[in-house]
């Protein structure tokens, strides 16, 4: 993209800008209104009124310069008044002022002051022609003073009135900043009104509705909570219950069912305590090779991962079971998903500063616009994600909900072939 075009583009997204430029035009046009409409009536004030004086001013100065035509006495009107006369004819052809640039004639085959009617050309009896015409330029110094001081008055308002925009638009960027707040969740604090006006108005309204939005969420998530509480209890009878039956391949079933029940519940608790951010966290120093040497060899002692661990990457302040929950989930999903592919990659690195954790597999990876949903809960891709490989969609979300209470991020990548998950810790 050219600079220009984001130039015009940062333009035309500026609704400062946009005002500033409809206030200038609404000054211009307005401006235009009035000088026309002032143009129409001096227009009528001519053709009543001044247009018959000059007419017969004019018709006594060409008598007075008389038949043929005398140059001494055109001289002398020259001589006595603001006037420049040209004489063409048989006999006689004058000029008052010798050719030079610009002229001050500005009809189309000669000089002189220029009417609609021609009033400032008189024809004599004896065919000769009498031209008159405003003596020196139209323009002049104090013209160009005018028309420059015009023109800084113009871009003085034109500053005034973008300043005075910014300051009527300056509880947009509390607004704007406060809905990006509320959208990650983030409530407290609220947006502060500047001004008792319709802007100041909207901050309360939509620091309501965030109030609002977290009651809801709030009660959402103590039901949530609540529930799965509850459902532990049952699970476990459950369970142990299960556990009385005779070895058979129905009991096997039955216990693989309440396993999965059980990690549900457990990664729905998880959840939403993680929902709370950065207070959830308890951080210490943590080596993240380690951990990912213990979770490999705790979860996936017989399970083949290359491993690509950055020797510079140092102990960093971090929450160590919630880390080993995300690095056993990424694992577990790139086990699940690789196929008949080459073992799976798990890498870390250092990156401007930040922490990387970088997981792939050599699976079939997702559709492509399926790759931001991939972080969702319950979220998962009718292709390459089949009911049959397991889980219930929550993991992905979980390592979502860890690295941001970090404040980190986790993005997906088609590698073609297979899916890369990459999570970026910053440095704390």
């Amino acid at each position: 993209m050219k600079p220009a075009d984001g130039a015009w583009r940062r333009f035309a997204h500026s609704l400062r800008w946009r005002l500033v430029l409809l206030f200038v035009l609404l000054a211009l046009a307005t401006a235009a209104t009035f000088f026309f409409g002032i143009q129409q009536a001096m227009r009528g004030g001519w053709e009543l009124y001044a247009k018959p004086l000059v007419t017969h001013y004019i018709d006594g100065l060409a008598r007075e310069i008389g038949t043929p035509p005398s140059i001494e006495r055109a001289q002398a009107l020259t001589d006595r008044l603001p006037l420049a006369i040209r004489i063409e004819g048989p006999s006689v052809n004058w000029d008052s002022q010798p050719p030079r640039p610009p002229r001050p004639w500005a009809d189309h085959d000669h000089r002189g002051f220029r009417d609609s009617d021609g009033f400032q050309t008189r024809t004599l009896a004896d065919g000769h022609r009498i031209i008159f015409g405003l003596d020196g330029p139209r323009t002049g110094p104090r013209t160009r003073r005018v028309g420059l001081t015009t023109l800084v008055v113009l871009l003085v308002l034109t500053a005034v009135a973008y300043a005075v925009v910014q300051h009527l638009l300056r509880p947009l960027a509390d607004i704007r900043a406060g809905a990006e707040r509320f959208g990650r969740g983030e409530f407290d604090p609220p947006i502060a009104p500047r001004r008792a006006d319709e802007l100041g108005d909207l901050a309360l309204q939509i620091n309501s509705m965030a109030a609002n939005l977290r009651d809801m969420l709030d009660a959402k998530r103590a039901l949530l909570l609540a529930i799965s509480h509850e459902l532990r209890s049952p699970l476990t009878r459950a369970r142990v219950n299960a556990e009385l039956i005779d070895d058979s391949p129905p009991r096997a079933a039955l216990l693989r069912d309440l396993a999965a029940m059980r990690d549900l519940i457990t990664d729905l608790l998880e959840s939403e305590r993680l929902a709370a951010g950065h207070a959830a966290l308890h951080a210490e120093p943590c080596d993240l090779n380690a951990l990912v040497r213990e979770v490999l060899e705790a979860s996936f002692g017989d399970q083949v991962f290359e491993q690509q661990l950055d020797p510079a990457v140092t102990a960093r302040p971090l929450d160590i079971p919630r880390i080993r929950l995300l690095l056993r989930n990424l694992l577990d999903n790139a086990q699940r998903h690789r196929g008949d592919g080459p073992a799976a990659i798990v890498r870390t690195a250092i990156e401007g500063g930040d922490l990387l954790i970088e997981v792939r597999d050599f699976g079939p990876g997702v559709p492509n616009d399926a790759l931001r949903q991939l972080a969702e809960p319950f979220f998962r891709p009718d292709t390459a994600r089949q009911r049959s490989t397991g889980g219930v969609g929550l993991g992905l979300f979980l390592c979502r909900l860890v690295a941001q209470a970090h404040g980190g991020t986790i993005t997906f990548r088609n590698a073609e072939p297979g899916l890369a998950v990459t999570v970026r810790l910053p440095a704390a």
